[in-house]
């Protein structure tokens, strides 16, 4: 795990939708010991922006030794990274934070917004049965992606695409089951599936997604509350950039 700045040269950035980039990243060793559920963050190449913006892995290829962000701008340093073009140079630290486990078990995948980036290699990395279950407000991106590795289930704030309503409305829909739950998104996605996992004894495995300053677990910006004591600062917090961003479900409490 790399915990110093270094130099990453853009490969490639493409818009998938009105607000979402995909941007592919060079540097060297960056992407050997990348794997899903971590991330990287990058910084902002204006002064006044001081602290990095964490982004998800989407994709690793460790031939080219790159690593595929797609991300959605939210703000002022986001709208910068979306600006970049093939050449430009950014800084980077990581890879960081722990990933998914990998286990052989009949798995859902599941992702809402731009939780959904992680689950592309996570697919890859799986070998298993795997249902990927995605949901969108509006506009899709990444299905094609997606569907190489998995068969892919769609929900729809509106229902123009698969299943109107949420995740959950489309695992129920389409009469699905799984061993265990991998997932990604806003925060009452993964407490609902907190609570559907346990309803029906099935191991979950949830990645938060968080603002985070430091990036490796020093500042305690970005904690979330556990069930047990962290032996770090000795309360029930978790740090979700070092000790996540991927926790069993059970380890966390959802407010």
């Amino acid at each position: 795990m790399l915990k110093t700045k270094v130099k990453a040269v853009v490969v490639s950035q493409k818009q998938l939708a009105s607000d979402v980039y995909s941007l592919v990243l060079q540097s060297q060793g960056m992407a050997q010991e990348a794997k899903a559920g971590q991330f990287v963050s990058i910084y902002s190449n204006d002064g006044s922006r001081l602290l990095p913006r964490p982004i998800s892995i989407c994709e690793v290829d460790k031939e080219a030794d790159t690593l595929r962000l797609v991300y959605r701008v939210v703000g002022a340093g986001t709208k910068e990274f979306s600006q970049l073009q093939a050449g430009d140079i950014v800084e980077v630290i990581g890879t960081l934070g722990n990933g998914f486990p990998l286990l052989e078990k009949k798995a859902f995948l599941i992702g809402g917004g731009i939780g959904i980036p992680p689950m592309l290699q996570l697919a890859k990395e799986l070998n298993c049965e795997k249902q990927i279950v995605v949901g969108y407000r509006d506009e899709l991106f990444l299905v094609e992606d997606l569907q190489k590795y998995g068969t892919v289930y769609i929900a729809s704030e509106d229902g123009k695409h698969g299943t109107k309503g949420n995740v959950l409305d489309a695992i129920r829909e389409n009469g699905l089951d799984a061993e265990v739950i991998y997932a990604c998104g806003p925060m009452p996605m993964l407490k609902a599936l907190k609570q559907y996992a346990q309803e029906h004894n099935i191991e979950c495995y949830v990645s938060l997604e968080e603002r985070m300053a430091c990036g490796i677990g020093a500042c305690l910006a970005c904690v979330c509350n556990s069930t047990d004591v962290d032996h770090h600062t000795h309360v029930k917090n978790k740090r979700i950039c070092k000790d996540g961003p991927v926790f069993l479900a059970e380890e966390v409490q959802f407010s």
